[in-house]
């Protein structure tokens, strides 16, 4: 067992990163980046639990990784915004925090995701604490590439590049780690494009299949306006119930494993002294709700992209395999009702839409002129 076992496919990263450890003095700003699905987050948050080891190795097993592990470590901050940039006073706050002692682990670890989400002001406010931070405190920013945080910050962190794993590694962890057949694996593993996890969810979940299936299948049928203004209406009725399905079942999990890791029994009432710990599970729970709801929706656009895709590899006659090769006769059928050039115009269409809810257009109206775009061509 160890801190680094969810992060398949990426040996440089995380031989980067024991050097780092094991070296006892590691660098206190970090810039973590890698497109969706490369598993950001895991590696920053295996890289505190490694940095808060009892044993300095990042075992997996010692309390500091656990707690660590479990979003529940008084000195690791996991930071995250819910709306479209990081307000100043949030940074403001975080700085505050990085200059306080650790309380009892051996680092104070601040992790910011999104870190893409600051303006050039509130990077401005971050750039001194980054420059000068105490000796106790590591900073560890996420963002999908280096290009979307300032050169005046990103001059300022060690990289660490991820990549997406590729479909191998990730089925290949899902057997290992959740008990998975090889077909189930798989299965999630191609269906996700090995986005870890989205596919976990899927492996584990049949009503997150069910919801995938229906919202892929979505297109399929779209004939009139009034089958647009329904789809939409579907999509984001989807993705609420995906939200709040998932938030409730990562909510139970990380009470279950902290309950486990204090000694507490399923019912036993909280001690007041481990009240605070149980409090950081509540909020963390509370902001990924939040933010849950466009992150589904995202998700969901993503899906619907793939059917797109396998249209047009029907529709050019590649010979690529089918994302979703189980719909391949109905996407059969579907692609000779087009053009490639019908297809890709879709494709971009739903990329608008996966711009418009990132700007906090009301998700309805985004899905329905997304949908009435999508509808066939007359004539």
């Amino acid at each position: 067992m160890s801190v680094w076992d969810e992060l398949p496919g990426q040996d440089q990263a995380v031989a980067q990163l024991e050097r780092a450890v094991a070296g006892g003095g590691p660098a206190h700003a970090w810039l973590f980046t890698g497109p969706p699905g490369s598993g950001r987050s895991n590696a920053a948050r295996a890289f505190a639990a490694a940095l808060q080891c009892e044993h300095g190795t990042g075992c997996g097993a010692c309390k500091g990784c656990r707690l660590t592990l479990a979003g529940a470590h008084p000195d690791v901050s996991m930071v995250t915004t819910e709306n479209v940039n990081y307000m100043i006073s949030d940074v403001r706050e975080l700085i505050t925090k990085a200059q306080d002692r650790p309380s009892g682990g051996r680092w104070r670890v601040i992790v910011m995701e999104d870190a893409d989400r600051m303006t050039e002001r509130t990077t401005n406010v971050l750039l001194k604490a980054i420059e000068e931070p105490p000796p106790h405190t590591v900073w560890i920013l996420c963002a999908p590439s280096p290009a979307d945080v300032l050169v005046t910050i990103r001059s300022r962190c060690r990289p660490l590049g991820l990549r997406v794993p590729s479909r191998e590694a990730v089925a290949e962890l899902l057997v290992r780690r959740d008990g998975l057949t090889a077909e189930q694996a798989e299965f999630a593993a191609r269906v996700s494009q090995s986005h870890i996890g989205v596919a976990r969810r899927l492996a584990q979940s049949e009503e997150a299949r069910l919801r995938r299936d229906k919202t892929v299948r979505l297109p399929l049928y779209l004939r009139t306006v009034a089958d647009a203004v329904a789809a939409a209406g579907e999509i984001v009725e989807i993705s609420t119930k995906e939200a709040t399905s998932s938030a409730e079942e990562r909510a139970a999990a990380e009470t279950a494993g902290l309950r486990e890791l204090l000694g507490l029994e399923p019912d036993a009432q909280i001690p007041p002294q481990l009240r605070s710990q149980f409090k950081q599970v509540e909020e963390a729970t509370k902001r990924r709700a939040r933010r849950g709801m466009n992150d589904s929706l995202d998700r969901a656009l993503i899906d619907l992209t793939t059917v797109y895709r396998d249209v047009l590899v029907l529709q050019l006659g590649t010979g690529t395999e089918l994302v979703n090769d189980y719909l391949a006769e109905p996407l059969r059928q579907f692609a000779a009702r087009g053009t490639p050039t019908d297809t890709l115009a879709r494709i971009d269409l739903i990329a608008e839409a996966r711009q418009r809810i990132t700007a906090n257009v009301t998700p309805l109206l985004a899905m329905e002129a997304m949908m009435a775009g999508l509808l066939p061509r007359r004539g």
